[in-house]
């Protein structure tokens, strides 16, 4: 996760560089159960609303969450399919409250109604997101699900009138990124306290010209607005969060535009970007899946680290024997092509390696959804963040 909001503040109100600090275990997103009331466009677990045969149960749930705890993972964002069709998921959700967990529950809001919002309340979750996927009919068109967007809002509502901390997740597509602004304003007109913007999983298209590139040039002006909106914010001292998701060359994108509107500001903005290093799957980010397989991320389903039900997930963890795990925490990670020759690559971290296994089967390949210009990963004096920005009339 890319902390924008944190970046702004540095330019409003900067703050000595302190010494980087370790995190005692990783954030564990914890997919509960598979089962899901829609079949979204773009779900990653591909869900349905069935019953999935296999999945952890109370105890069990139970067992690995106090192995969490002693091996020192500080987050548990709770998932699905839909974690709120869980029957226990108060009784896991309050357990791990006690047990001083930061617990954010990650739904997609239509569940959300006066039957439960009590419940949900009184768990005292430290953050509720709710995926809202642009406008009413692009939203309905992407949940599969004629007034999903209505159900979602409903629960968004719900969760502010009862001073719940809530955030509005938004999966950037081709398809619904033009409505981009529209979701800005909708989470300043909600009173919404955080925007997590979600990079589409984009596997590429090989080589390609990414001074043209109509996809990679919709990112770079998503980018911008999102910049410009949230150094708003932070100028007017407003306490919203802004960060972005599954594309870590937005740390890189971030320092060009910084030198080209706060070129003061440069060095310093660069210095806590690199301690910030990039992608950490596999390192401070882990997934335990439905039946309790664990993943380096959310989006390795394909790949098996081991089971919970076999090894306690701190032996999984620890374990650089498989192959992936011992790259993914090798520091430095060992990237080939134009990540590997990246002068900023103490800032990306390599970006995401599912990504780069996906479509070349080589998970140490160059991420083909990087959507900087040779130019700007090679030459620390380029101008093609405003150079490239002109192209954007002929996108838009």
């Amino acid at each position: 996760m890319f902390r924008v909001s944190q970046y702004m503040q540095e330019l409003v109100n900067p703050a000595p560089l302190l010494e980087r600090r370790t995190p005692p275990g990783p954030v564990v997103i914890w997919n509960l159960i598979r089962r899901c009331n829609l079949t979204c466009k773009h779900c990653y677990s591909i869900s349905a609303d069935i019953d999935f045969k296999g999945e952890l149960n109370t105890e069990e749930v139970f067992t690995v969450m106090d192995d969490l705890k002693g091996f020192g993972v500080p987050v548990l964002i709770l998932s699905g399919g839909e974690p709120l069709l869980r029957p226990d998921i108060f009784s896991i959700s309050q357990r791990a409250k006690d047990m001083g967990f930061y617990v954010g529950l990650s739904t997609n809001g239509t569940l959300i109604d006066q039957h439960n919002i009590d419940a949900i309340a009184g768990i005292g979750y430290d953050y509720v997101g709710i995926s809202i996927d642009g406008t009413q009919k692009t939203h309905d068109e992407f949940r599969r699900k004629q007034g999903a967007f209505d159900a979602s809002m409903a629960g968004i509502r719900l969760c502010r009138e009862h001073d719940i901390k809530v955030g509005m997740r938004f999966t950037m597509t081709e398809d619904n990124a033009a409505e981009f602004p529209e979701m800005l304003q909708l989470m300043e007109d909600e009173g919404v306290n955080k925007f997590y913007l979600s990079h589409l999983n984009y596997a590429g298209r090989g080589n390609r010209n990414r001074d043209s590139d109509v996809q990679l040039q919709i990112t770079r002006h998503t980018m911008e607005q999102l910049f410009e909106t949230a150094l708003r914010h932070a100028q007017q001292g407003d306490d919203l969060e802004f960060v972005t998701g599954n594309n870590d060359a937005d740390g890189v994108f971030l320092l060009q535009w910084v030198k080209q509107h706060f070129p003061e500001m440069a060095e310093h903005i660069a210095a806590k970007l690199r301690q910030w290093g990039g992608n950490s799957s596999g390192v401070n980010i882990a997934n335990i899946d439905n039946l309790g397989v664990v993943h380096p991320d959310t989006f390795w389903w394909h790949y098996s680290l081991g089971s919970v039900r076999e090894r306690p997930f701190s032996e999984i963890w620890t374990d650089t024997s498989d192959p992936i795990m011992r790259g993914l925490k090798a520091a430095p990670r060992l990237i080939k092509g134009r990540c590997g020759t990246c002068r900023y690559f103490d800032i990306c971290g390599g970006n995401t390696r599912v990504r780069a296994m996906q479509l070349s089967g080589d998970p140490w390949a160059e991420d083909p959804a990087c959507y900087l210009t040779d130019a700007e990963i090679n030459d620390d004096n380029s101008n093609s963040v405003s150079d490239v920005s002109r192209q954007r009339a002929s996108v838009f």
